[in-house]
């Protein structure tokens, strides 16, 4: 005996909603994205056109296509098709591929998920799930939407540019020996300027025409021929300074494409070219990427931003400026690894922000070890003599203060240093162990008492009970959230160009990782998502009318013989059907609390009786 299936019998239309299950993530989904405010949609109004989908809804089926590793347009569009979920959150509505590609990358969106951070942050503070006593900074590289062989590097642009310069100039010493064109003004002397060689370009077109002119003014036919011959010369001459022309504005489009960096992609002008782990030829090839920094608590993403510099250290300060512009003020304790420890990111914490930081720089772990202690060649193991100001060096000569030194990085920071030198490091039988300087030269010592300072609390503050174990979390705070985005969710690359689209789908996909991990804590927790205020009828009334339509959703499916029926008097049957059907049902789940109802007033009352 099989249970009964029938495709060519009627079936009610059905609340997608009774198919979800009580943790599903969909709730998750619609709650967050109902907290943002209404404000918030203000800028997607447009007073001309057809009225477009509501901004609520697209965010919330893209972001619950990014919830099940979803990232195309393409398949988001077949989701809205396919998934229960995806359909009860579109309310019915398909909109295409190229409508959702357009909205996630739409420069508003950009609010929206600032906003949507914003309240998630809130509901977990609510329900105690952080304490914000701190932020676990880390940084990782994703790749780029970029070919990996689009690579232009600005040690070749420059050697390029110099390689023009020269030769332009040597044209134009030329041109003006040969009296071909006349001087040009000139805004530098060492070379020659776009426009300077545009106006070459013009005199030489000068030049042509006067010879165009005089050959077809001449009747003698070898006279024409040696104007011809003569034309040859500021011909060629032209087409190299138009070549010039072009190479030098590529190469000074270049340069403003580099900005501080190395290199970047033709294909992403804001990617660059950056080390990733997952080389998988071991050749350490480079890709075109971004460095993504995410700031949690809890292994929730509570903020993100994205640079183009691959190193850690010069994204600290300004991803800290953008956390307190954009998403929440700072805690007490800032915690990052040994790659954001550097001077000026101690003294921005400490002094300008008023925090307390727990990172580690990079000799932190290496001077705890025994070797390290026991170097005698180690400054940091040298004898000082604070009265004289002087160091000890293991033969026992001195070394004592000489002047102070400035260096100033090329990103303009400014460090000082006192440095000593040796009293005389000639003949000492431990100079090749010491020393690497020249004979001659003595042995110096460039010490840096800020930053020796700075290890110091760094190293005080990492010893304590509490400190301390803040730190610990480090590691299982922020890798986390970076593993499950890479290999759970599976985004390892990027599906747009550019740093603004890339932002906004680094949102959906921080967001996404946040609610599946918030759906997995909260699935043992009752959840009463059915008892919608918003919703028409009593609680009994619903959970009647989903028991009913769940039992006799086996037994009604749909009816394809009436779907692919062209004629239009037994579609108006079907649809009359339909609405029949539904009226009986409707009529007899209300019956049904009705008498229910006086049944339970009469047994309350001792009456006797029953109710039919």
């Amino acid at each position: 005996m099989f249970k009964h299936y029938n495709m060519n019998q009627v079936v009610l239309p059905l609340d997608l909603e009774i198919k979800l299950q009580e943790d599903d993530i969909a709730y998750a989904v619609n709650d967050i994205v109902e907290a943002i405010p209404d404000d918030a949609f203000i800028n997607f109004l447009r007073d001309t056109g057809c009225p477009a989908y509501h901004p609520r809804m697209m965010m919330k089926i893209i972001l619950c296509a990014y919830t099940q590793s979803v990232f195309s347009g393409r398949k988001v569009e077949g989701l809205l098709n396919d998934s229960v979920r995806m359909m009860w959150l579109a309310q019915g509505y398909e909109p295409s591929y190229r409508t959702i590609n357009r909205f996630r990358v739409h420069p508003e969106v950009k609010e929206l998920l600032r906003q949507c951070f914003v309240q998630f942050r809130c509901q977990l503070v609510q329900e105690e799930q952080i304490d914000e006593e701190a932020i676990f900074m880390d940084g990782t590289k994703i790749e780029a939407n970029a070919n990996k062989y689009t690579f232009v590097w600005r040690k070749a642009i420059e050697k390029y540019s110099a390689n023009l310069v020269e030769k332009s100039n040597q044209m134009y010493d030329e041109l003006l020996e040969k009296e071909i064109i006349p001087e040009i003004e000139r805004e530098s002397a060492d070379e020659l300027s776009a426009d300077e060689l545009e106006k070459g370009v013009e005199k030489l077109d000068e030049n042509g025409e006067a010879y165009n002119k005089k050959i077809e003014a001449s009747e003698d036919g070898s006279k024409r021929k040696r104007l011809r011959s003569e034309r040859k010369t500021p011909k060629q001459y032209r087409k190299q300074f138009k070549d010039y022309v072009a190479r030098k504005q590529k190469y000074q489009q270049d340069m403003e494409s580099f900005g501080t960096r190395n290199s970047y992609s033709k294909s992403d002008h804001d990617a660059t070219f950056m080390r990733m782990k997952d080389d998988h030829m071991r050749n350490g090839q480079l890709k075109a990427g971004y460095n993504v920094q995410l700031a949690t608590e809890g292994q929730y993403a509570l903020a993100y931003d994205v640079f183009p510099n691959p190193t850690d250290t010069r994204t600290f300060i300004p991803f800290l400026d953008h956390i307190e512009e954009r998403f929440f003020k700072l805690p007490t304790y800032i915690v990052a690894d040994a790659g954001y420890g550097s001077e000026q990111n101690y003294e921005d914490v400490i002094e300008n922000r008023k925090r307390t930081p727990l990172i580690t720089y990079n000799q932190y772990r290496k001077e705890k070890k025994k070797k390290y202690k026991e170097n005698a060649f180690n400054v940091a193991n040298w004898e000082y003599s604070e009265e004289n100001d002087t160091f000890t060096c293991p033969n026992g000569k001195r070394l004592t203060f000489r002047y102070m030194s400035n260096r100033t990085d090329r990103y303009g920071y400014t460090r000082t240093f006192k440095v000593y030198e040796c009293e005389d490091c000639s003949g000492c039988p431990l100079r090749s162990q010491c020393t690497k300087a020249k004979e001659g030269h003595n042995r110096r010592i460039y010490y840096n008492q800020k930053w020796e300072q700075q290890k110091a609390y760094t190293r005080q503050q990492l010893s304590e009970k509490e400190t301390g174990e803040i730190y610990g979390k480090r590691k299982i705070e922020v890798e986390p959230v970076f593993g499950f985005l890479k290999a759970n969710l599976r985004f390892t690359r990027f599906s747009v160009r550019g740093k603004e689209k890339v932002e906004n789908e680094l949102g959906f996909a921080f967001m996404a990782v946040n609610l599946r991990k918030y759906t997995a804590m909260n699935v043992n927790q009752p959840t009463d998502h059915k008892n919608n205020p918003n919703q028409n009828g009593s609680d009994h009334q619903q959970s009647m009318i989903g028991t009913i339509f769940k039992l006799f959703l086996a037994s009604y499916v749909p009816a394809s013989f009436f779907l692919k029926n062209k004629f239009c008097i037994r579609n108006t049957i079907h649809i009359l059907i339909r609405y029949e059907v539904l009226v009986f049902w409707i009529v007899l789940v209300l019956k049904n609390s009705i008498l229910q109802v006086m049944q339970s007033i009469l047994t309350n009352f001792n009456l006797k009786g029953s109710v039919l």
